[in-house]
């Protein structure tokens, strides 16, 4: 059993994937690109980080020890190259009521376990139902999640507090007003301006830094009075060092941190998995689910054991990496690596970084994550494709991203179940010899069953009835207890039933069932139509 797994495990693992640079080869301008977008990746990681450590109730070097470790072994062995993963809103706002209950310790201990849920789900190769998401749900992924991206920004236009005075060191300060704001926007504005301008001049370097780096020298050089990183939390810290959970082992600890790691590992892996897709369109990449499944579960087991407050993909940073260039592993793996040196030696220069400079890049993100094409789409698509991406788009804002997926998802197999339930008809004839035919056309499941079983006049029809399946398929249970109704009818009027063209997983499907009677002279080998002969009634009935 264990080698099994095993061999599961390593065959998730795609090695042939894990490449440092495409495969044309090194080159110096690939690597300048890739170190660069790192860099600016790892600075937009710092304030986000810090955010959410505050928002899930811990010390920010815990969010940032986070982003440190689930960024570095997803860059290594994540689906996805260019995919860039940290602590994430997504995942904080879960967390905050398990730490204000019951401590961080045990926050530690449900993050080791979500990241044992998250591995099994890529073992199990769980990961390929993401495509099941339909394309409007994916639509309204990205809106709503821009939209949250934008909001999550105006709290930098707040007066900083701090955890001791605020409780969770964001949104408890007054906005800014007056020259502070105007000044705010103006910074803000510029660093939008020159994001934009840039690659009109050079792309030498990464748009988003060139705006980071600009906007933060002309506040530094004028001692501009505008929030700065620092003025969120100081980023000054240690290497993480190896920490035991500290909870009792027993199935008590289990039965209190067991329902919030099956919440975080579901949140991050479909938060992640719908990144990995996003990415993968504008790389022209595919496959790597199971592979990044995987890769999330063992940087969240880490992460618990280092005191970090475990992460998933971030779609904010993935937009920052790829459109700065970021095509690797070697830019997210340099993402982390200068996250760690921000936190051991460059809290000083890092912590001086107005925070406009940052929101700028963010508000660009926004822009260019927001599928604006879809507003014009709205009257063009079927009305409820329109209303599932509305709807996804809602929800991500009001509630969260997973309970969005999944209301979308619903939503929208409810809409083709009752599309599919409206195709089951029926024509009918009379051969020759006096038998009634019924052609049933569409799929027969649960959906359909009832029209199913009105289609026909057992009063009517003679004593011989065919139903051919010719055109349709036998689904599920609702489908052979529908065959099992008309028949039971049939019956009680005196009359056979004949079950004509069903493949031969249909046929197996009905015999396993037993609820009929079938006879068949089915021939595997070669998969001819031929007649299932139905006696009908109810076994052990007759």
């Amino acid at each position: 059993m264990a080698r099994t797994l095993f061999s599961t495990f390593t065959k998730n693992l795609d090695m042939t994937d894990l490449r440092w640079m495409p495969e044309d080869g090194v080159s110096f301008g690939r690597l300048r690109i890739e170190l660069l977008s790192g860099l600016t990746v790892a600075l937009a990681l710092v304030p986000e980080a810090v955010a959410f450590a505050f928002v899930a109730g811990v010390h920010p070097l815990v969010g940032l020890y986070a982003a440190f470790l689930v960024g570095l072994i997803t860059a290594l062995i994540g689906g996805r190259p260019g995919m860039i993963s940290g602590a994430t809103g997504a995942l904080a706002v879960v967390m905050v009521a398990l730490v204000a209950e019951h401590g961080v310790e045990y926050l530690f201990a449900t993050v080791v376990l979500m990241g044992f849920l998250q591995v099994f789900a890529g073992v199990m190769q769980w990961g390929k139902f993401i495509r099941l998401v339909p394309h409007p749900v994916m639509l309204g992924f990205v809106n709503g999640l821009a939209i949250v991206i934008f909001l999550a920004q105006l709290t930098q236009f707040k007066v900083p507090g701090t955890m001791e005075n605020t409780g969770h060191g964001m949104g408890g300060g007054e906005w800014l007003s007056g020259g502070p704001l105007y000044l705010m926007l103006g910074l803000v504005a510029a660093t939008m301006a020159i994001i934009w301008v840039m690659p009109r001049l050079t792309r030498a370097i990464p748009a988003p830094l060139a705006g980071i780096g600009i906007v933060a020298g002309v506040v530094i050089l004028f001692g501009l009075e505008v929030p700065r990183v620092g003025d969120l939390a100081s980023i000054q810290g240690g290497l993480p060092s190896l920490h035991i959970p500290m909870v009792p082992f027993s199935l008590e600890t289990l039965q209190i941190i067991l329902p919030y790691a099956i919440i975080l590992a579901a949140i991050g892996l479909i938060e992640s998995l719908l990144t990995l897709n996003l990415v993968g369109d504008m790389t022209n990449q595919r496959g790597g689910a199971s592979q990044e499944c995987i890769a999330q579960g063992l940087a969240n087991t880490v992460t618990g054991f280092f005191g970090g407050m475990g992460g998933c993909a971030m779609i904010g940073q993935s937009m920052i990496n790829v459109k700065s260039g970021g095509r690797t592993r070697v830019a997210g793996i340099a993402a982390a690596v200068f996250l760690l040196i921000f936190i051991l030696v460059g809290s000083p220069v890092i912590e001086l970084i107005p925070l406009a400079a940052l929101v700028g890049v963010m508000f660009m993100v926004v822009i260019g994550t927001f599928a604006w094409n879809s507003l014009t789409i709205l009257r063009k698509v079927p009305l409820m494709d329109s209303f599932v991406i509305l709807l996804v788009t809602v929800v991500t804002v009001m509630e969260d991203l997973a309970v969005a997926v999944v209301v979308g998802v619903i939503v929208s197999a409810l809409a083709y179940a009752w599309n599919n339930a409206r195709r089951i008809h029926a024509k009918s004839y009379t051969t020759p010899e006096g038998a009634r035919v019924y052609q049933v056309q569409g799929p027969l499941f649960f959906g359909s069953s009832d029209g199913f079983v009105e289609m026909f006049d057992v009063a009517g029809d003679p004593s011989e009835v065919i139903v051919d399946f010719a055109d349709s398929r036998v689904v599920d249970q609702s489908a052979l207890q529908a065959i099992e109704a008309v028949a039971a009818k049939y019956e009680a009027q005196g009359k056979r039933v004949q079950l004509r063209h069903l493949s031969h997983d249909c046929h197996r499907l009905l015999t396993k069932a037993g609820h009929l009677m079938v006879d068949s002279d089915d021939d595997p080998d070669y998969a001819l139509a031929v007649n299932y002969q139905v006696r009908t009634g109810i076994l052990g009935g007759h």
